[in-house]
């Protein structure tokens, strides 16, 4: 687990997600950062708007599978998965499925979905 460190997704792209889950060691990312995750998540508050479409369209063309937004401001998580290339506006990219978990709602990631997380114990 990252947190707040870059993902190489190109050569013109480096987010630092709040948090970023990738396989492998830390001694794998000596030389390079990460160019994906397994999962990234965002916390959003007044960075909201941004997470939700600029980070979301840069993730979806990494064809990062499982990105979460945690969304401060109406206290859910939001799942997006389903990357895939927009046809009103390539190159843009975005998720074909976003899905809203509310406090008392259990999530779990793609890479391990044994694991369910309660969204209320994601939340401040």
């Amino acid at each position: 687990m990252r947190t707040q460190l870059p993902l190489a997704i190109d050569a013109a792209s480096e987010p630092e997600p709040d948090v970023a889950v990738v396989s492998g060691s830390a001694r794998d990312y000596r030389d390079a950062h990460p160019s994906t995750a397994l999962l990234v998540v965002e916390v959003a508050d007044t960075s909201l708007l941004f997470d939700r479409t600029t980070k979301a369209s840069l993730y979806a063309r990494a064809g990062i599978a499982d990105y979460w937004l945690l969304n401060l401001v109406d206290q859910i998580v939001e799942v997006h998965r389903t990357p895939q290339r927009s046809a009103d506006a390539p190159p843009a990219s975005r998720y074909a499925s976003v899905e809203r978990y509310g406090p008392r709602d259990r999530v779990a990631p793609l890479a391990r979905p044994d694991r369910f997380i309660t969204v209320e114990d994601l939340l401040p």
